[in-house]
């Protein structure tokens, strides 16, 4: 077997100004060689650029003039001699994805160490977001993906961190379809509470949201029992609960992205369509589906029309909408709050349990507990700075600034 051949890395630190890079590869150039590797890196105006090359025959005149070079450049530069290109990446790729709000060293220190401790390895760490969270993505390798989920789900509990574990390939990037729950995920607080609001039976049925997000009662039997502690309500008061729906912080420019990068975006909710059509409307959604409560002259009759929309209801509707728009459900992106979206994270390729019980959180993908919707976009591998580019393009800063 042949010997791997020579090599030599070439680090250059400092402080970062233009034309580094250009007058680098020129100072390179001159020597005839060929780019094997390079990376560069810019944190708070320092370069870090290492650049890997075949080694000449006979290397000394390089390193003459690359220290001279980098004299004259007032850089710092590093010289070292090896064989063969970087190692490969070990089997088993994962993206870790981790928000923190603030991302502390400690928890860095904690969820590095439990990545390390499964054998796998840290290829490469960049940053995603600074705000409304801190978010960074770890290229990971080494381990299959759901061990490594599994070794940090408890670790990012215990330092309050989101981690997000997704295997590397195409289908993170292939993700062409999200649906989310409504209450209490795209919009703020539940819709059945508001009209229990002025139904005066606000205690009763909060109790029993309460049980059915948590997993303690059959879906349908608790969405029944709610809506006739109803009947009788004056229609009016769906209008009045309309008005006073606010989405969650971050729900505009999520759609707003998502629909920029192709995606089709649909909501399926145990909620009320009555106040999901003007949702649909608002936000230009593509896919809706929901309950209807029964109006006869003009009051609530206690009941709903038509088929619920339940736990296994919501994964059927999910189903349907990635069949409608030609997406496999590898490509989808299911986001919820409870227990009654159970269903539908597991049947997507991408669970999200957005602020969610606990038996949520548990069995979702990943999940995300901090009021912003927008943070999904960062576990699809997109940057705040992408985000912010693209509302300036079409003059829509401002509106993106005011969710938060």
């Amino acid at each position: 077997m042949d010997a791997a051949p020579r090599t030599l890395l070439v680090k250059i630190f400092g402080k970062d100004h233009p034309g580094i890079t250009s007058s680098l590869f020129e100072t390179l150039a001159g020597h005839g060689l060929d780019v094997v590797d390079i990376e560069q890196t810019v944190t708070r105006g320092r370069l870090t650029l290492c650049v890997l090359v075949p080694a000449p025959a006979v290397d000394g005149p390089l390193r003459a003039e690359l220290h001279r070079w980098a004299e004259g450049e007032r850089l710092d530069i590093e010289i070292i001699s090896g064989s063969g290109d970087n190692r490969p990446r070990g089997e088993g790729r994962s993206h870790v994805t981790v928000l923190g709000h603030p991302l502390t060293a400690s928890a860095i220190a904690a969820i590095a160490g439990r990545i390390a401790a499964t054998g796998a390895n840290i290829d490469r760490i960049f940053r995603l977001a600074k705000y409304p969270v801190t978010a960074i993505e770890l290229q990971v390798s080494g381990v299959e993906t759901d061990k490594l989920r599994g070794e940090l789900a408890g670790e990012a509990a215990a330092r309050r961190v989101d981690v997000a574990v997704q295997p590397s390939g195409l289908l993170r990037r292939a993700k062409r379809l999200v649906v989310m729950d409504v209450d209490s995920t795209l919009i703020q607080g539940e819709v059945i509470e508001l009209l229990a609001e002025y139904a005066g039976c606000l205690d009763e049925v909060a109790e029993v949201t309460a049980a059915a997000m948590r997993g303690e009662l059959d879906f349908a039997e608790s969405l029944e029992a709610r809506v006739a502690l109803l009947a009788g309500l004056d229609a009016s008061a769906i209008d009045a609960v309309r008005e006073r729906v606010e989405l969650t912080p971050g729900a505009r420019t999520l759609v707003r992205t998502l629909k920029r990068l192709g995606y089709q975006v649909g909501i399926v909710s145990g909620g009320f369509t009555q106040v999901t059509d003007v949702l649909v409307e608002r936000l230009g959604l593509d896919y809706s589906a929901a309950n209807t409560l029964e109006v006869v002259d003009g009051k609530l009759t206690g009941k709903v029309v038509g088929e619920i929309v339940d736990r296994p209801g919501k994964a059927r509707m999910l189903a349907r909408f990635a069949a409608d728009a030609g997406v496999p459900l590898s490509a989808t992106v299911a986001i919820g709050d409870g227990a009654n979206d159970l269903d539908m994270l597991n049947a997507a390729g991408l669970g999200v349990a957005f602020n969610a019980k606990p038996v949520v959180r548990e069995a979702a993908d990943t999940a995300v507990n901090f009021p912003f919707l927008d943070t999904v976009l960062f576990l699809l591998g997109l940057t705040r700075e992408e985000v912010e580019a693209a509302d300036a393009a079409d003059d829509d800063l401002g509106d993106a600034d005011a969710e938060h």
